[in-house]
């Protein structure tokens, strides 16, 4: 009997090695699989940045009489910085999505940005509108591209591949800051060509409370610019007020925080 019960007792010791064995060999494949797909779309997505670059026709616009400065923006550190000008003919060829073209000085940020009908699809889909973790630049589908509302929302992965709005982060880092020229950033779209100057940068616990599009009057508006402003990480010592348009950056920082950049239009050119 004593024999019988170790004998079992061996052969269960066996099983639980056993199933503990498969559980690890299904993790490894299921691992495998999971960082083989990431690497197949890092891939792929890089591929698509490289043909967007023989493509698109980028040029910078020196200050002329058609550049207008927005009201009360005469003195902004960046004011005399060039425009940038992008066709997106080819671009909307090879995605009709295409409503823009976004740069941020003193990041690797610089891709055409799409919009559709929500805030999903390009979470997991690609320019070339195949499915991707990757994703895309892609703008809030409440805001119109054509006449900029208030707020005026643009996002994308944070990815460790060092795409998409990765280099975001180095908003966060002194020698970023201690630079004006990179607090800029650049928007072209088929109606007008801005500038905007960063006034706020910051992280946060995941909240929808600085995407909001709508205000129901200057008051609400103040309010918002003023709570935005004083998250930032850093004092750029520039004024925002009711008349301000503003664009907002926003990506992942870690898995429950924010990365956002806030910045007001301060010069620009109809096309």
């Amino acid at each position: 009997m004593a024999r019988r019960n170790k004998k079992a007792k061996v052969n269960k010791k066996n099983i639980m090695i056993l199933i503990f064995l498969l559980i690890w060999i299904i993790i490894f494949i299921y691992s495998g699989i999971k960082i083989f797909i990431w690497y197949r779309e890092s891939k792929n997505a890089k591929s698509i940045i490289d043909e967007i670059n023989k493509i698109a026709k980028v040029i910078e616009i020196e200050d002329y009489e058609n550049i207008k400065i927005v009201n009360g923006c005469e003195n902004e550190k960046n004011i005399k910085m060039n425009l940038l000008d992008v066709d997106l003919y080819e671009l909307k060829k090879m995605n009709p999505d295409t409503v823009g073209w976004l740069q941020v000085n003193g990041t690797d940020i610089n891709y055409p940005i799409v919009q559709t009908y929500d805030n999903n699809f390009y979470l997991e889909h690609s320019f070339d509108r195949k499915e991707s973790k990757a994703g895309w630049v892609f703008l809030d589908y409440r805001n119109d591209i054509d006449n900029l509302d208030k707020n005026t929302i643009i996002y994308a992965h944070n990815r460790e591949d060092k795409i998409m709005f990765n280099s975001l982060k180095n908003v966060l880092k002194q020698e970023w800051f201690d630079n004006a020229e990179n607090q800029v950033i650049k928007l072209s779209t088929e109606k007008e060509n801005s500038l905007w100057q960063i006034f706020s940068v910051y992280h946060i616990k995941t909240t929808d409370d600085y995407i909001n599009v709508y205000f129901k009057d200057d008051n609400e508006y103040v309010n918002f610019l003023n709570k935005i402003k004083d998250r930032s990480a850093y004092d750029f010592q520039t004024d925002v007020g009711k008349d301000d348009r503003i664009l907002t950056l926003s990506t992942c920082y870690n898995r429950s925080e924010r990365l956002v950049v806030h910045a007001k239009k301060i010069k620009y050119e109809l096309k």
